[in-house]
């Protein structure tokens, strides 16, 4: 059982509501932080406790605190909770800008026990992409090509994919922008039809020999038309979305797909859930809650709320402050570079 609470109470928080709801031997949300008499209504809908002030949240014991607040106020939040000595979660990023991310360097060099919710790499598709690279069939990752989420989340992704740490960039980076028919949004649906704007950016990281493409469009994520696409190549093989080929050896090529396993489809009784990823008869991600109903992006946040238990209890950390800093970071960096035109040398940071 990991056991949590929460500050905050806006679109995000409901994820975490609905895991716990879903997973109720796994997760515990001991009380939710909220300011107003409206937003206890709404998250006390959902049959959780909710307090008015930081001592009324953490008389629960919880195991650690999720900071699901604005960029503003979580910097000032964070350092609160590592002053009471309380693991904290953080959503991302943890600070809105440059100053505010050198400003957490004293939390990070401190060892406070800060992670943050970044849950791209925990997605099944996703993990299962880091499952690949894991197993070596690609050989020595050096080109990523992430069209899959915007800013830092993007940029995690790539980082990750090649293997990259704290390492300086050279970024160059465009936006444009173009006209599409309306998407939905987090509301649902568009109520009537017409056409909206949406921008894309396009960047390229060059790591001194590791390099990654960052493309990402406005509307990508609730887009019925707008698809992602990761494209990976090795020095062995090469993930083309979900085509995989690589070499058992230098005359033996092979070819897969990476292939979802859901139950519930067509006459299977076991109910609608996911259970894992294959490529070439071999498991490569595991969902870890395989009894849940629960979307792809809902498995990650529960994924990093399971990392983050663990942490708690002495485990390995799944997200640093550090890193986030540093995705945060290259994804402003990605911005200056579209806005000026120029090309731009990323320094290294005293968070690293």
């Amino acid at each position: 059982m990991t056991r949590f609470a929460i500050v905050g109470a806006g679109w995000r928080t409901e994820f975490f509501l609905r895991i716990a709801k879903a997973l109720p031997d796994r997760f515990e949300v001991t009380k939710v932080l909220v300011r107003s008499d409206e937003k206890a209504q709404a998250m006390e809908a959902w049959g959780v406790r909710t307090g008015r002030t930081l001592d009324d949240l953490l008389a629960d014991r919880p195991q650690f605190v999720v900071t699901s607040v604005p960029w503003g106020p979580n910097p000032g939040l964070l350092r609160e909770l590592a002053e009471r000595g309380m693991p904290a979660l953080s959503e991302t990023p943890p600070a809105p800008d440059l100053p505010g991310l050198v400003a957490l360097t004293d939390l990070v060099k401190s060892g406070a026990p800060i992670q943050v919710a970044e849950q791209y790499a925990f997605q099944p598709e996703h993990a299962a992409r880091l499952g690949v690279v894991a197993k070596g069939w690609l050989g020595d990752v050096f080109q990523a090509q992430v069209s899959a989420a915007h800013g830092y989340h993007g940029v995690s992704l790539i980082r990750r994919f090649l293997g990259i740490g704290f390492e300086d960039a050279t970024i160059r980076a465009s936006k444009f922008k173009g006209s599409v028919v309306k998407s939905p949004d987090r509301n649902g649906p568009p109520k009537v039809d017409g056409i909206e704007e949406e921008g894309q950016t396009i960047a390229t990281l060059d790591f001194d020999g590791r390099f990654g493409v960052f493309d990402f469009v406005g509307t990508q994520y609730f887009s019925w038309i707008r698809s992602q696409r990761v494209m990976l190549r090795g020095t062995r093989g090469e993930l083309n979305g979900y085509d995989l080929r690589f070499l058992r050896d230098f005359q033996t090529p092979a070819y897969g797909r990476l292939e979802r396993v859901d139950t519930g489809h067509g006459g299977n009784l076991e109910g609608h859930a996911h259970r894992g990823i294959q490529a070439v008869g071999e498991w490569i991600y595991r969902n870890p809650f395989p009894e849940a109903r629960l979307a792809d992006d809902e498995i990650a946040i529960a994924t990093a709320l399971m990392g983050m238990g663990e942490f708690t209890q002495g485990g390995p950390p799944p997200y640093p402050l550090a890193e986030a800093c540093q995705d945060h970071y290259l994804a402003m960096t990605i911005d200056e570079a579209a806005r000026t035109g120029e090309s731009i040398r990323t320094q290294r940071q005293p968070w690293s």
